[in-house]
């Protein structure tokens, strides 16, 4: 029996060395419980997460989910929405932001931040907040054969 997909399949060229504004993008926030940066309740918040969405009949635009590790211990989540969810915690985000994309395994994430600061001197912005996207889960990376991952951060105006 396959196991079925459940992440869509992430196509890294609208994202891949663009800067781009947000303005007012909706989202909604979750917290995840990390031992140094590892997600241990990343599963759960997931859950919350759909089930808000569910029960607001919304839409999460581009499957967009960014991760901003707080500290060695917790991990603020932010789901993108198409509208205000009932029973989560409504966030907007704006800025300018530029992104990149990169492929491999979750640990090379350090390797990647090293790049992207570089990456971001090189074309003259300076990184005020960065969050990761993490496009797809273990599994479904597996299936598709690639495991993409996204440095989305806002940038000086």
């Amino acid at each position: 029996m396959k196991k079925e997909i459940c992440c869509p399949r992430f196509r890294p060229g609208p994202w891949d060395g663009k800067v781009f504004t947000w303005k007012n993008k909706k989202f909604i926030k979750d917290k995840v419980f990390t031992i140094f940066y590892m997600p241990l309740t990343f599963g759960g918040a997931m859950k919350r997460f759909l089930e808000q969405v569910q029960a607001s009949n919304a839409k999460m635009p581009g499957g967009i989910c960014l991760s901003d590790h707080t500290s060695m211990w917790n991990m603020d989540l932010y789901l993108a929405v198409d509208r205000k969810i009932k029973n989560a915690k409504n966030v907007t985000i704006s800025g300018k932001f530029l992104s990149k994309v990169y492929e491999g395994p979750y640990s090379h994430t350090g390797k990647w931040f090293k790049d992207f600061e570089a990456y971001a001197k090189k074309r003259k912005q300076k990184i005020k907040k960065r969050y990761v996207w993490y496009t797809t889960c273990p599994i479904c990376a597996k299936k598709y054969g690639k495991n993409y991952v996204v440095i989305v951060a806002e940038v000086k105006k």
